[in-house]
């Protein structure tokens, strides 16, 4: 493995509190709205408290209650703890609205999601609300840093295409290097790392698969 100088991006966990004056149409608002809208909803037919949740996350119930309220952006990393914890497939907590024929996704209206520093993000290139076992996403990691991310639903496989930048993917123990142009294909519900080992941003598109429809 190359040994890089790496921030540690998914080890910060606390969800940015919104801005007072920040209305509901700007992008931050309203993925903190459907994010809240949905945890209340599936946390309550799963039956769980917020206490509960909170623990079995591994996350505290006032940052819990504070994205459940709507009051706070939750990170890539916390929503990832949430979903494990509700086993649930990260789109069901950032699904939002129903499908109808063509649907355009403008780049500058683009919901995007990221760690608690910026290091890394995910923007989804496919709509959501149609029931689907197969996402696709953006994905970028700012240069020599790494997410760690935790295990997806089991039945989860990752295809990752290297746009730009070397990416070093490690799952199940085992680490590739990736250039540009490179893919690889792994099975994802084991813990698995993404590191860039270059100064520059990398850009990464992301097809997910799961073993069961979504949506």
């Amino acid at each position: 493995m190359i040994a890089k100088k790496d921030k540690a991006s998914s080890q910060q966990t606390e969800a940015p509190s919104l801005p007072p004056n920040n209305a509901l149409h700007d992008e931050a608002g309203e993925i903190a709205t459907v994010v809240s809208q949905n945890l209340k909803k599936l946390r309550t037919r799963r039956g769980f408290s917020l206490e509960a949740l909170a623990k079995l996350a591994g996350v505290s119930r006032a940052m819990l209650s504070q994205i459940e309220m709507g009051r706070s952006v939750p990170t890539i990393s916390l929503l990832w703890r949430v979903a494990r914890a509700l086993d649930v497939p990260f789109a069901a907590l950032t699904s939002g609205g129903d499908l109808n024929g063509t649907i355009l996704m403008p780049g500058e209206k683009a919901k995007t999601l990221s760690s608690a520093g910026g290091e890394f993000t995910s923007r989804a290139l496919f709509p959501f609300g149609a029931e689907r076992r197969v996402e696709f996403y953006k994905l970028t990691l700012a240069g020599n840093c790494i997410e760690m991310a935790d295990p997806h639903p089991p039945g989860t496989i990752e295809n990752l295409f290297v746009a730009s930048g070397q990416v070093e993917i490690t799952a199940a123990d085992v680490t590739y290097v990736l250039k540009p142009e490179d893919a690889i294909l792994f099975e994802a519900d084991v813990p698995h790392i993404y590191r860039n080992l270059g100064a520059q941003t990398a850009v990464m598109f992301l097809v997910m698969t799961y073993a069961n429809s979504v949506g």
